[in-house]
């Protein structure tokens, strides 16, 4: 089952951190089976029927997860930030008839779980905690359902069985070499496989200690980090770029103080969106770490990884990780030759069940022999795999040339004045696709400057034909820039 069983010798030892309180493993043990046992209370059956949960991060995110595994029912994070119509269409979508909520949440839920006759448990109300016959879970047991988001179309649930989310665990404690020792923060949301899986399960798999920062703050981690305790760090491209932003405020001796704490970090991980090198070499020059990127998405948890000893490629995101299988294929489903680019297929016991109710649209990214098309695409050079982009997003086919718009997005970012930009494709007659660009800085920028200045770095077929100027790109809860959203604004 995808939960920890506590060992003697960890019985004392810190599993949780929040703010200045602290639970140990065997705290935790005691505290999710007094709720497993109020789970059953309510329904003595949960086998595979799904309980939603919209809970803030830290010990009783944890308590209430493990709870609901325990009670043999499929766990359904919500998105804290989510507006009542976005968690209506997981709820209905998953027929929960029960949802645990942090008292803060109960005002969003209420007069809707009433009017669908759902159950709405409030964190803190008294629950009759009689113990009750636990049920036996299985490997092949769906343990929890992740909403990816849908640029297509509506969000499709989906389904990770406990066997899936051991073999994650196991294979990324494994690579990353997690150790009981280890203390991790948590600063990533978590309805995604990033904190649930990467941060929160594997440094508690491991016997780790894992600690929780209510909401992100530059500032606050920071602090912590100076506390000496945290070892290993996992964020997306945006929080590291927050914590450079912050860093550039701060005094000399403090930007040294931090610099020292560090240098003695055993790990630094960065994922869910593409690296822009410029960070990966400013975070390096400010903490001693070249940060190791690495490739997931919630159907696989994560497939490839540069190494925990060895070269961290730049740009890449490196290696088939531990009892995972990875091909490169063109249209037609053959593999691709060395350096040509082609989608990743991935085969592994880390590779989900299926989405939720949704047997068609499972059979469509599986092939006949059971491989899993991710839809992005990827070339190889010398052993080290480049994500070069989605099939359908960041790969612009124009001209006949098929362009990788995250390439050009690398060169764009090297302008001094722009913070972010987005390469688009949009349908045009004469070229298939017309690249545009979206970018990000304090003022809008002349464009023919801007043209000018990009015909001295690119070829003529990758330099944008159109530009538009936005105070901030639109991100999802992960810090990738919805890129569906730009189109729009070149109808």
């Amino acid at each position: 089952m995808s939960s920890h069983s506590t060992t003697a010798a960890q019985t004392n030892k810190v599993a949780i951190e929040e703010g200045s309180q602290k639970w140990t493993y065997q705290e935790l043990d005691d505290a999710v089976l007094s709720m497993t046992h109020a789970l059953l209370n309510k329904t003595q059956n949960y086998k595979g029927k799904c309980i939603a949960y919209m809970i803030n991060p830290g010990f009783e995110y944890v308590q209430t997860q493990r709870s609901i595994w325990k009670s043999g029912a499929i766990a359904v994070p919500l998105c804290l930030s989510h507006p009542l119509p976005s968690l209506q269409y997981v709820l209905e979508d998953t027929q929960a008839k029960l949802i645990i909520v942090s008292p803060q949440y109960q005002t969003i839920l209420d007069e809707y779980c009433k009017a669908s006759n759902i159950d709405l448990w409030v964190l803190g109300e008294s629950q009759n905690t009689t113990p009750a016959t636990l049920p036996t879970v299985d490997a092949d047991d769906p343990a929890l359902i992740l909403y990816t988001s849908g640029t297509t179309s509506k969000p499709k649930g989906v389904v990770l069985t406990h066997g899936n989310l051991n073999a994650q665990m196991n294979k990324l404690i494994q690579a990353w070499e997690w150790k009981s020792s280890d203390h991790t923060l948590c600063v990533l949301p978590l309805h995604h496989v990033h904190g649930i899986v990467n941060v929160v399960g594997c440094s508690l798999q491991a016997g780790a200690t894992c600690e929780f920062l209510s909401e992100f703050s530059a500032e606050k981690t920071m602090d912590l980090f100076l506390k000496g305790n945290i070892n290993v760090f996992m964020a997306v491209p945006t929080i590291y770029h927050k914590l450079i932003a912050y860093w550039e405020t701060l005094s000399e001796s403090k930007k040294q103080e931090l610099k020292i704490a560090m240098e003695k970090f055993r790990l630094m991980v960065c994922g869910s969106a593409a690296l822009p090198a410029t960070i990966m070499n400013k975070w390096k020059e400010i903490s001693g770490h070249t940060l190791l990127e690495r490739y997931g998405m919630t159907e696989i948890g994560m497939g490839i990884s540069n190494p925990y000893h060895g070269d961290r490629k730049t740009g890449f995101v490196g290696q088939p990780l531990p009892g995972v299988s990875i091909r490169l294929v063109d249209e037609n489903f053959d593999n691709v030759p060395e350096s040509e680019p082609g989608e990743i297929l991935v085969k592994g016991d880390n590779v989900f069940k299926a989405y939720w109710n949704k047997p068609g649209e499972t059979s469509k990214v599986f092939t006949a022999d059971g491989w899993f098309k991710t839809g992005d695409v990827a070339v190889v050079e010398n052993g080290y795999y480049k994500i070069i982009g989605r099939n359908s997003v960041d790969i612009i086919k124009s001209g006949g040339y098929k362009l990788s718009a995250l390439e050009i997005e690398e060169v764009i970012r090297m302008h001094q004045e722009i913070k972010d930009c987005a390469v688009l494709g949009i349908p045009d007659e004469e070229w298939g696709e017309q690249v545009v660009l979206v970018y990000a800085s304090e003022k809008e920028l002349d464009s023919q400057n801007l043209k000018t200045w990009l015909k001295t770095l690119l070829p003529a077929y990758k330099i944008p034909k159109q530009y538009k100027w936005l105070k901030e790109l639109p991100r999802n809860a992960m810090g990738k820039v919805v890129k569906p959203d730009l189109k729009k604004l070149f109808n």
